[in-house]
């Protein structure tokens, strides 16, 4: 006879591997709402496997930016069921999209430094979806959010790209060698699948850091 699952934890004690079983479970429950967020993801994949690598350093802050910001705004206002302004949707859009143009960068130099500015400010995005604050005040608040337990937050955002990049690369090779797909096309399916479980996981953290924010 099969044991009983553990109680899940709440969200200010709920561990990284608990934090992606849920995301999981939360994408595998409302797949087809979520499965729009890998549009964007995917596209920019499916670009940047067919330009130069100069080409990719000048869209990588710009339109990639962009488009991931917008990603993510879209992600925290469906998974938080928050209702922001227009205003505060587009101040979160624009903020997102400073916070998350020099990641390739960083990511490129190492990928570390890539996490740490993430889990540093990225949750500025949800803030903004989210909370009333003023905007002066956003990245105060997801700086604060991002340290009150970093080692939760860089250590889930870095679970969640490991699983997500090794599923994406695993079902590449799937799509390539049974489904007899193009390799770029390959890569677009993989993405829109997969991808959107980094935007869900992502949000998932900011519930996860407010809680511990709350019990300091």
């Amino acid at each position: 006879m099969a044991e009983p699952r553990p109680a899940a934890l709440p969200p200010a004690e709920r561990t990284i591997g608990q934090l992606v079983a849920e995301s999981i479970q939360y994408y595998g429950a409302h797949f087809w709402s979520c499965l729009a967020f890998g549009v964007p993801a995917a596209t920019i994949a499916a670009v940047f496997k067919n330009v130069s690598r100069h080409v990719q350093l000048l869209l990588a802050p710009t339109l990639s930016a962009a488009l991931i910001s917008a990603t993510f705004v879209w992600a925290c206002a469906v998974v938080l069921e928050a209702s922001p302004s227009r205003r505060r949707l587009l101040a979160a859009w624009l903020i997102g999209w400073l916070v998350f143009a020099p990641v390739p960068f960083l990511v490129i130099a190492f990928v570390v430094p890539g996490l740490l500015w993430l889990a540093a400010l990225g949750l500025v995005v949800p803030v903004l979806v989210v909370e009333d604050v003023p905007l002066g005040a956003a990245l105060a608040r997801a700086w604060r959010l991002g340290r009150t337990d970093f080692t939760h937050a860089i250590g889930s955002l870095f679970t969640l790209a490991v699983v997500v990049l090794l599923s994406q690369s695993v079902l590449v090779f799937i799509l390539r060698g049974v489904g007899d797909a193009e390799e770029t096309s390959a890569l677009f399916l993989a993405s829109v699948v997969l991808s959107p479980l980094l935007f869900v996981g992502a949000a998932l953290l900011y519930v996860d850091q407010s809680a511990r924010v709350e019990v300091e």
